[in-house]
């Protein structure tokens, strides 16, 4: 599976809108959800302010929640740094929570030997690799045994805390009326019997969807200029590694709006 260009879906020509309910955040809480980082360090700084910055406004006492919506690696040239502030330099006094993109999956199919990295090296890999200061030699499409080397330089490099974080991350988290996913659910289908796969990986099923899921999905994957607000899902990719700008959306109540950081 390889990602796709910015887009905008809304729909099969002429299909009509189901009926789809108003869905709030829950009472007394402030939900942040932060966009594809893709190793850009310098606006995960940035949007970590702004955040910050934002919740000294908010009433003494609300709880606050962050939530990473995963590829927090590849294409950007920071991966280790970016699992590092997350790691080491979290929003004191919030919740995190941080979930799983197909990007930390690719990442983590190569260093437990189950996938054989080129799929992963194509989409990005190869400046994860190179953040982990382990050098890649020849072409981005080496023979096995290279592979392997490369493989085993890596798992060497990658520190246990962040071994340990890929392999904890989650799949989806529920805030409210708010279901907040990697790149979407499959239509008619429980969450409980969602496949890991959809939850990191589905579009076009998901992104046509004009159905109401018993839930406002929040999610990234798909790359879109701007925010993509529509009445049964938020899109905040905004596609930070090429565009510049990552966002966070902001959920309080039955307000939602959105924080920015571009460089």
């Amino acid at each position: 599976m390889t990602d796709s260009a910015p887009t905008a879906r809304f729909g099969r020509a002429g299909e009509a809108w189901t009926a789809v309910r108003t869905y709030n955040g829950p009472p007394g809480t402030s939900v942040y959800a932060v966009g594809d980082i893709h190793g850009r360090d310098d606006l995960l700084t940035k949007i970590h302010k702004r955040i910050r910055a934002d919740a000294g406004k908010r009433a003494r006492g609300n709880r606050k929640v962050v939530v990473y919506l995963g590829d927090y690696v590849d294409r950007g040239a920071k991966s280790r740094q970016v699992i590092d502030i997350l790691l080491k330099s979290p929003l004191k006094g919030f919740e995190a929570v941080y979930l799983k993109g197909n990007h930390e999956d690719y990442m983590l199919d190569f260093l437990e030997g189950s996938g054989d990295g080129l799929g992963w090296l194509f989409n990005g890999g190869e400046a994860t690799i190179a953040s982990y200061g382990v050098a890649q030699a020849g072409s981005t499409y080496p023979e096995a045994g290279a592979l392997n080397d490369l493989r085993a330089a890596l798992q060497a490099a990658v520190p246990e805390d962040h071994r340990t974080f890929l392999t904890d991350l989650r799949l989806h988290h529920r805030e409210g009326g708010y279901l907040f996913v990697h790149a979407g659910i499959r239509p008619e289908v429980p969450l409980a019997d969602q496949s890991a796969e959809d939850l990191m990986w589905i579009r076009e099923e998901f992104l046509g969807s004009r159905i109401d899921h018993d839930c406002r999905v929040v999610h990234g994957h798909s790359i879109t200029w701007s925010p993509e607000v529509l009445p049964n899902r938020i899109g905040i990719d905004t596609g930070a590694f090429v565009s510049g700008e990552l966002t966070c959306l902001v959920i309080e109540g039955a307000e939602t709006r959105f924080l920015n950081a571009r460089g």
